[in-house]
């Protein structure tokens, strides 16, 4: 139920257009940013996992082109994410509590840097919208605790959090700020402000949709939500019908379906999946749906890494059958498989070598790479050498 509301009961486009980009977005309700790139961003990912490889600049310019025609925008979703722009009146009620928060702080960096906003706030007027790296300031020094970002920085990541900026698009994934009247359509400039309890109800609702079945936490992580404002949430939408309150075996938590969620007889899928997919994202939930324990190892030292910098998850049907670590090698126009493991719990028992060889063929082909290299490290990586 959840891998069918997810699209992956769908059979794959003949053809990837924009039309196809944008109903997949729509349907996940978000794209989640980061900013690895070792084999390729997180937020191209989940869409070749569902449609299969695609025009990446497609994409580009339809997320990232900016100003009031661009159907998506950019918000703290769940984390930083691409959304349909027409959402963002969702947000108004974070936004304010961001802004709270921040002004709160007596010893923090709003309370000192209030001349920087309201001189970042004229210049955006006068100039925008712009990039951080195209704005100069004599105060320009990395003194903030964000990635060494400087003072025009932390300022415009703090505008951009209170609604007081928005996205103006990405070049080379730098994001552009502008003022709201610059970037954002009238109808979303126009929207009446939604209170507080409708628009959780609504992100509730739209949880619900995009899981098909799931638990008050799992209501509350996929837009990183309170569980005291879940709650409510849930009660209201049980008794509008919209929420079918459901037991699954193996939970102990209470569980509610979507009254829309289907149940195909079963699924045909193979994909490589992003850290950041709405399907392994939450890692408790991951490992409650397929015994999966999974944890990116980024920020782990390299020798005490058990699966690899950015291993990413092998889905093949219904289960996650193992994962692979992935580099794409510009240079020499190759993509490394640096490790490739098959689970230990019984999922692994599927892990078909000849099916994951095909995912990395197509890896390959939609990074637009030469050759494919294996490394010997992981379970699976001998036969998975040998199939390719």
């Amino acid at each position: 139920m959840l891998l069918a509301a997810q699209g992956f009961a769908r059979a794959r486009p003949s053809e990837v257009g924009t039309r196809q980009l944008r109903s997949a977005i729509e349907r996940l309700g978000l794209l989640q940013l980061d900013s690895v790139n070792v084999y390729e961003r997180s937020h191209y990912l989940p869409l070749q996992a569902r449609l299969g490889g695609y025009d990446k600049t497609l994409l580009d310019r339809l997320v990232f082109g900016g100003g009031p025609r661009s159907a998506f925008t950019e918000y703290w979703a769940h984390e930083a994410a691409i959304i349909p722009v027409d959402d963002l009146p969702l947000w108004g009620w974070r936004m304010a509590e961001y802004r709270a928060k921040r002004h709160a702080r007596a010893d923090g960096w709003v309370h000192g840097g209030r001349r920087m906003l309201d001189w970042l706030r004229r210049e955006l007027a006068a100039r925008g919208p712009l990039a951080a790296s195209e704005i100069e300031h004599e105060d320009r020094r990395r003194t903030g605790p964000w990635w060494g970002w400087d003072d025009v920085k932390l300022g415009l990541e703090y505008l951009f959090e209170w609604g007081e900026v928005a996205t103006a698009g990405r070049t080379r994934f730098e994001r552009r700020y502008g003022l709201p009247e610059q970037v954002l359509p009238t109808r979303v400039l126009d929207a009446p402000e939604l209170p507080r309890e409708a628009a959780i109800r609504e992100l509730v609702r739209r949880s619900a949709i995009a899981l098909g079945v799931g638990t008050a936490n799992d209501l509350r992580d996929y837009y990183r939500l309170r569980a005291g404002d879940v709650r409510p949430a849930i009660a209201s939408l049980v008794e509008a019908g919209e929420l079918i309150p459901v037991a699954v075996d193996g939970w102990s938590a209470p569980a509610w379906r979507h009254r829309d969620a289907r149940l195909p007889r079963r699924i045909d899928a193979a994909a490589l999946l992003s850290p950041f997919d709405p399907l392994v994202w939450d890692r408790d939930r991951a490992h409650r749906h397929w015994d999966f324990h999974y944890r990116i190892e980024i920020y782990t030292p390299a020798a005490k890494r058990r699966y690899g910098y950015y291993s990413l998850p092998i889905l093949l049907d219904e289960s996650v059958v193992g994962r692979i670590d992935l580099k794409s090698d510009r240079r020499d126009q190759t993509l490394l498989v640096q490790s490739a493991w098959r689970e230990e719990s019984p999922a692994g028992l599927a892990a078909d070598p000849a099916r994951i060889a095909e995912l990395v063929r197509e890896a390959a082909a939609w990074q637009c790479l030469d050759a494919i290299r294996v490394a010997e490290r992981g379970t699976l990586a001998a036969a998975l050498r040998a199939h390719l």
